[in-house]
């Protein structure tokens, strides 16, 4: 079919076009609006390691050498401290200690589709599982690209809760690290101590004294710094409205987008309209 054709075609459906792209509009419109909102918690945290005077770095021998002051790498603690933020341990401890199974309830309740899982007999309570999934949804984790900090980024519906779980995962990430350290550092303590209780060759016991010193002085700043793996550079805080979804730019791209769906669709009509006169 020409072009000419073609635009003449959907020209002639101008009224049909109109009455679906308001139709569109308003039953698009009226699903975004009907969206529950959700509050965001920020946090920005930073890696400990980017400081010399760390408790990562104080354990090592050779923390305060010149030139060692800054390392811009991020890793280590920092990493277990991002691994455990989504961790199946993490899900747990907001189910133990937050009312998240119990909201997860009332929203599985409010939702359209609840009266067709009861129907199915698929209705069941939260469990793990889902608090599980829960969290993998909601909490964001970003790099900034200008300097070495991240973002921390909680959605929840109740805006008090969104500051108090974020508060609850950095200290839970935070402890996880510092638990594990401290938990290896004495296992290594008291392995070397039976064995230089052991050894009576000189020779071998002036480098284990030193190795034993340099957990001892691990396990003391394991212990006096509050501080292991994340720093927090700014938060947690929490915003006064809710911002999820985002209404304005959603209503935006609905506007664009159901202009040119209809006109796609008209298309499409006269198109098969134009193959059904030619067969005839």
């Amino acid at each position: 079919m020409p072009l000419d054709q073609l635009l003449r075609g959907v020209a002639a459906l101008w009224g049909w076009l109109l009455l679906a792209v308001l139709l569109l509009l308003g039953s698009g419109g009226a699903v975004i609006l009907a969206l529950p909102r959700a509050y965001v918690a920020e946090a920005m945290v930073a890696p400990a390691e980017t400081t010399g005077i760390a408790a990562s770095s104080l354990i090592s021998a050779s923390a305060l050498a010149p030139g060692n002051l800054l390392d811009t790498r991020p890793g280590g603690n920092y990493a277990v401290y991002l691994s455990a933020l989504r961790s199946p341990e993490a899900a747990a401890m907001l189910a133990r200690d937050t009312t998240l199974l119990t909201d997860l309830a009332a929203s599985k309740a409010a939702s359209p589709l609840a009266p067709l899982r009861r129907l199915l007999g698929l209705d069941r309570p939260p469990d793990m599982d889902d608090a599980l999934r829960w969290l993998e949804r909601n909490l964001s984790v970003t790099q900034s690209l200008a300097s070495v900090t991240w973002t921390l980024e909680l959605a929840h519906p109740r805006r008090e809760a969104a500051l108090d779980d974020l508060a609850r995962l950095h200290a839970f990430a935070e402890a996880r690290v510092r638990e594990d350290l401290l938990a290896l550092t004495r296992r290594r303590v008291v392995a070397l101590e039976a064995r230089l209780a052991q050894e009576r060759d000189i020779y071998l016991r002036t480098p284990l004294f030193e190795l034993l010193a340099q957990h001892q002085r691990a396990a003391l700043v394991l212990s006096a710094d509050q501080t292991v793996a994340a720093r927090l550079v700014s938060g947690p805080s929490v915003e006064l409205r809710p911002s999820l979804p985002n209404r304005p730019l959603l209503l935006a791209l609905l506007g664009v987008a159901a202009p040119l769906a209809c006109l796609f669709l008209a298309a499409c009509w006269v198109l098969l309209r134009g193959g059904e006169g030619r067969r005839r």
